[in-house]
Formats: C-alpha cells, sequence, structure tokens
C-alpha cells in the first residue's frame, strides 16, 4: 500500500483528499434537505423530530473513543474509505424508512459512520499539509462548505420536481459510494503513531487543553449559528422570514468564502495570529448582533462571526497533527471529544438562556467564548 501511494505526487494527493471532504459536505447536506420530507413521511411534530435527529449526535458522541484508538492503530486513509462507503451505504437507505425506530437506527448509524469519516479525513488534511511547505488546510474545509450547498441546491430541486426523498437519497448515497471508491488510491498513507496502550477515551493532555478550548469555543460558535442565527433574527431583530434566511446565508457565504481564502492570510501573518484574529471577529460580530440588533449590523454582526469560525478548526488541527506522541488522527480525535461538547452541549444551554432571560442575554454569553479562544490563543507557543 505504501508504494501505491508513494508514486502519487502532492497534488494527486490533495486533489484525492479534497474529494473525500466534497463527499462528507454533499452527502450530510443531502440528508439535511430532505428532513421536512421525512418529517412529513413519518407524520413527526417538531418536539419528535427533535427527539429523533438526536439520534445522529449519540452516534457521533459515543463513536469518537472507537475511532480514536482506530487511528491509533490503522492508517487514517483505512478508516476513511470504510467511514465513507458506511456514510453513503446508511445514506442509500434513509429515505426508505417507514417507522420512527427504523430512522432512528440508520440516524444513530448515520452519525457514527460519520465520524469514523470526519475525524479520518482531517487526519487525512494533516498528512497531505505536511508534503506542503505554506498553509492549504482551510481550502479543505472551504471545499466541504461548497459541497454542502451543492447537496442543498440538488436537494432543492428534487423537492421542486417532486422526487421522492428514496431515489433522491440513493442515488446520491451510489454516486458518492462510487466516488470514495474511485479516489481511495488517490490518498495518503501515513503509518500510525503506536505509542503503546490508550485508555478508551481519549482525552487531550495538558499541551494538547489550549487547542481543545479552542476548538470547544469556535464548534460552539457555529453549531450556535446553525440553530439560532434564523431565530434569534425573527425574535430579537424582528426581521421577516425572508430575511432571517438571507442573514443565515450571509453567515454561510462569509465562512465558505474564508475557508476557500484563508491559506493565503495564513502564509502572510502565522497561525497564531490567524486564530488571535478569528477569535476577535466572533467577539465582535455576536456582540455587535447582540447591542445593535437591527437588520443591517446583525447581518454584519453574523457575517463577521462566519468568516472568524471559518478556519480555526482546520488550523488548531493542523497544529495538534503534530503531536510528537500520537498520530495525527488520535491527536484529532482526543481534541475533537471536547470540541464536538461545545458543538452539541452549547446550542441548547442558548435555548434555556433565552427561555429564562432572552436571546439577546443568551448571545451576549457566548461572545464570551469569543473572549476565551483570545486566551487560549496566547497560551500557544510561536513556531
Amino acid at each position: 500500500m505504501t508504494e501505491e501511494v508513494s508514486n502519487k505526487s502532492p497534488q494527486a494527493l490533495r486533489i484525492g483528499c479534497a474529494v473525500f471532504f466534497f463527499i462528507s459536505g454533499f452527502g450530510y447536506s443531502s440528508w439535511a434537505s430532505r428532513i421536512p420530507t421525512l418529517q412529513q413521511q413519518l407524520h413527526l411534530n417538531e418536539a419528535q423530530l427533535g427527539a429523533v435527529l438526536f439520534a445522529l449526535p449519540i452516534g457521533l458522541m459515543l463513536t469518537l473513543p472507537i475511532t480514536g484508538r482506530l487511528l491509533s492503530h490503522y492508517a487514517s486513509r483505512t478508516i476513511m474509505i470504510i467511514g465513507a462507503l458506511l456514510f453513503n451505504a446508511v445514506l442509500c437507505f434513509l429515505g426508505f424508512a417507514t417507522a420512527v425506530w427504523q430512522l432512528v437506527l440508520m440516524l444513530f448509524c448515520l452519525g457514527s459512520a460519520r465520524n469514523l469519516l470526519n475525524l479520518s479525513v482531517n487526519a487525512q488534511s494533516v498528512s497531505v499539509q505536511s508534503l506542503y511547505s505554506k498553509s492549504i488546510i482551510t481550502t479543505f474545509h472551504g471545499i466541504w462548505s461548497l459541497a454542502g450547498f451543492a447537496g442543498a441546491a440538488v436537494g432543492y430541486l428534487m423537492v421542486k420536481m417532486n422526487i421522492p426523498a428514496t431515489y433522491h437519497l440513493l442515488a446520491a448515497g451510489a454516486v458518492l459510494v462510487v466516488a470514495s471508491l474511485y479516489f481511495y488510491p488517490y490518498t495518503f498513507y501515513q503509518k500510525p503513531v503506536n505509542t503503546g496502550p490508550k485508555p478508551l477515551l481519549l482525552l487531550p493532555d495538558k499541551s494538547m487543553l489550549k487547542f481543545a478550548l479552542i476548538c470547544f469555543a469556535s464548534m460552539a460558535c457555529e453549531n450556535t449559528m446553525y440553530d439560532w442565527s434564523a431565530i434569534y433574527f425573527e425574535k430579537a431583530v424582528h426581521a421577516s422570514k425572508a430575511a432571517s434566511t438571507a442573514a443565515f446565508v450571509a453567515y454561510m457565504v462569509a465562512m465558505t468564502a474564508a475557508r476557500l481564502t484563508g491559506d493565503k492570510l495564513v502564509n502572510r501573518i502565522g497561525i497564531k495570529a490567524m486564530l488571535n484574529y478569528s477569535g476577535w471577529l466572533i467577539l465582535a460580530g455576536l456582540l455587535l448582533a447582540v447591542l445593535l440588533p437591527y437588520t443591517i449590523t446583525a447581518g454584519a454582526g453574523f457575517m463577521l462571526v462566519g468568516l472568524g469560525v471559518a478556519c480555526v478548526v482546520p488550523l488548531v488541527f493542523s497544529i495538534a497533527g503534530k503531536s510528537a506522541t500520537l498520530s495525527s488522527g488520535a491527536a484529532i480525535a482526543s481534541i475533537s471529544t471536547i470540541g464536538y461538547l461545545g458543538f452539541l452541549v452549547v446550542p441548547p444551554f442558548v435555548g434555556f438562556v433565552a427561555q429564562a432571560a432572552g436571546l439577546q442575554w443568551s448571545f451576549g454569553l457566548i461572545a464570551l467564548l469569543g473572549g476565551l479562544m483570545i486566551w487560549m490563543v496566547s497560551k500557544i507557543e510561536e513556531e
């Protein structure tokens, strides 16, 4: 296997890695685009749908320790192809769910497979980055975002053309399986660093804790924007539904653009400065939306947050992937354990605070995570 990959150029390996980021983003947004269809198909109200959707992050969190151990013993490309094939196989059958328990089971499996794919593809990106003297890693996440837009656009067309979710998701999953198999030979083989027995749950050590907390802050802000930005615009800004949707789209466009152009800026100012500016953008953006809750100012604030969260996770992963004691995959898994907690736990916390004190207070508290990021970045030693 090593001989097979050694003949591939860095550019070919970069393209191969980018394709798997696209596969991950397109597959996930394809599923997300058909959530309303499946809700109607299974006659679920909003509360029931929320409970059903929780199966996906449960599957993701429960397999984090397993993925970390696997990445300590096997090459990331091996785990990545397994994750991609399992993820898209589950995607093929999601539209065929005729009972709630079937959808719950499949979403649990989808979350588990997505965890295998996401952690391993990020480990791949760190390995490919090592072949280049300049930063290329944020572009991979930009491609994931572009794939998300593409998957959502295809889903929209499928809905407009009245194509059943069964055929749509089956076709999408099948095409992505073929793409996974075709581009697998163009992925990077790197022997994992196995330093002996490890605990089941890989947690970051003291040297990695600051990176984990930076990821926690960024991922918490990112998912808060996914879950609450449109609601904030409707209830705090008192904007129309069209304006609320436009605000979320503006946030997504800013984040995607920053990911696609972030490498150029990193190459100019360095990773630490980029992370520092990211924290300030998150802090300033959320405070702008909180203190001036008007359509233009809040929309501008959301765009600043999009610019802020865009490059944090890939850059932190690129630093952590250089660990001398863990393979890049295991190091990423240890940081992700804390990071995903922010992704999953903080958005519900926003809801509790909003119910008690209002959305502006809850977003104001989330702004403090930008301050946490700035503080943690100050503790990173310059290379």
